[in-house]
């Protein structure tokens, strides 16, 4: 019981820090899904100079004559079936969906290991698995951004995509000079690693928990053997002499049974 009690206070003081963490990459991950910076192309254009594309939405500041007097106006645009989708566009939307997803979940699960931390009724058991679950469901999630952000990186500077913009867009994509690099790849890249280090400290809470009550069981085990060889000695009347050395002989088969 005094096992299970500090077992269950150190993972619930640890669940307040994690829990911190997890907050601040998931509103990383959610910036990072709605930015508009996942391409930034420039174009040899007097209307258009400059495009900002994200996953379901483009920006650009557009010139208008209005009055003999030019005027740059700010234009959004939805990504939708005008245009032509990449395949690095299209399973980024899902990624990145599916990475904020289990990353909601990966919170629920800690918010419910960090309640029941808190109240009287040590559970364990529970708290392991919510540990386990986030730890997975966090790992998924930095797998998801990581392929998300590299792929449409790599494709952008050293491949060939296919993303093009629809007919009635101002500028045409044969009119770009450059390409620039937006926060989008190091911020996905840093939440990735963010990502990756509270999974690794989350499996070794679980990992260091589940060995711990291992040993518990282990030791509860050899007492539950040895107390009543104990008695056994007691009413045998043997003397404190031969029962140490018997208690050593049971101690090294029981370690012996254990090693095997």
């Amino acid at each position: 019981h005094r096992f299970t009690g500090l077992n269950e206070m150190s993972l619930g003081l640890l669940a307040w820090p994690l829990q911190v963490h997890r907050g601040f990459v998931a509103a990383l991950s959610a910036d990072l899904a709605h930015s508009r910076s996942w391409r930034v192309w420039e174009f040899d254009s007097d209307i258009v100079s400059v495009v900002f594309i994200g996953l379901w939405e483009a920006f650009y500041q557009q010139k208008f004559n209005i009055s003999g007097i030019m005027v740059e106006l700010p234009t959004y645009s939805e990504i939708n079936s005008s245009w032509v989708i990449s395949n690095e566009i299209s399973y980024g939307q899902g990624l990145m969906l599916l990475a904020n997803f289990m990353m909601s979940v990966a919170l629920i699960f800690s918010s419910v290991a960090l309640f029941v931390s808190r109240i009287k009724v040590p559970y364990p058991d529970f708290l392991r698995l919510c540990y386990k679950a986030s730890a997975l469901l966090l790992f998924l999630s930095c797998t998801c951004i990581t392929i998300a952000v590299s792929w449409n990186f790599t494709v952008d500077f050293y491949g060939q995509t296919t993303l093009d913009f629809p007919l009635t867009f101002p500028v045409e994509r044969e009119m770009i000079t450059n390409k620039r690099l937006s926060y989008v790849f190091p911020l996905g890249t840093a939440t990735s690693i963010l990502l990756f280090g509270i999974f690794i400290f989350c499996y070794k809470i679980w990992l260091t928990s589940s060995l711990l009550l291992v040993n518990y069981a282990l030791a509860a085990y050899e007492l539950s053997f040895i107390i009543p060889c104990k008695q056994l000695a007691d009413s045998l009347c043997l003397s404190q002499f031969c029962w140490q050395h018997l208690s050593k002989n049971l101690v090294h088969i029981f370690c012996s049974i254990n090693i095997c």
